[in-house]
């Protein structure tokens, strides 16, 4: 069975998709670009600014569907400009603290809405 989870703490999805869908003991984010849920515009102008909307969309879903951060077991980063690696780093590295899931980071030639970032998580209990 599956659980569709929907806040309106993080941005509504601009497609056919969902912001996260619970399968058994597992929690699929999707791609999170850093859209401000209560404007629906991009959170700010650098690649820092970004990657905290980004992830702070992706902390919502994520307690919205009864998981913690603590939780995320595996991410992945895209990035319109990979010179953007080190700022977007700092961020998620202050985002997660000790906790350090798996993750990849892939550059990418265009992004929804021609914004910097996009990250999607996965979680396990």
């Amino acid at each position: 069975m599956l659980q569709f989870v929907k806040t309106q703490n993080a941005p509504a999805a601009i497609g056919p998709y969902s912001q996260g869908v619970v399968a058994g003991n597992t929690l699929y984010v999707s791609g999170q670009i850093p859209f401000v849920p209560a404007t629906m515009t991009i959170a700010g102008p650098d690649i820092a600014s970004q990657t905290r909307q980004s992830l702070s969309n992706i902390k919502a879903i994520v307690e919205e569907a009864g998981f913690k951060i603590s939780d995320i077991v595996r991410c992945t980063v895209f990035l319109k400009d990979m010179n953007d690696f080190p700022a977007m780093n700092a961020e998620y590295a202050a985002f997660f603290g000790e906790h350090k899931p798996a993750r990849a980071a892939v550059g990418v030639s265009r992004l929804p809405k021609d914004c910097l970032v996009e990250i999607d998580a996965i979680c396990a209990r």
